[in-house]
């Protein structure tokens, strides 16, 4: 599987990126080991991820959320979690 992932820095930030392995790739930005961009604002937390079947699919997904306003990222963050309260 393949995922595509959105987490909240220290600093209040939003960082999007993708994986194979979500919970390697969130410990991996917590060490200190993940994208540069997070070194210097650990810890991250999870707040949103899609999974993909095929590595193009999550990088496409990663892309076009990259492409959208913070407002639009917190929408779909929001959605997401409102999705999945029963």
């Amino acid at each position: 599987m393949h995922y595509t992932y959105i987490v909240r820095c220290a600093d209040g930030t939003l960082y999007t990126g993708w994986t194979t392995d979500l919970a390697r790739r969130i410990a991996a930005h917590n060490a200190g080991n993940g994208a540069k961009y997070t070194r210097t604002r650990r810890p991250v937390t999870l707040l949103y991820h899609e999974t993909f079947e095929t590595k193009e699919e999550a990088l496409r997904r990663e892309y076009a959320i990259k492409q959208l306003p913070r407002e639009k990222k917190m929408q779909l963050i929001h959605g997401s979690k409102q999705e999945e309260t029963p």
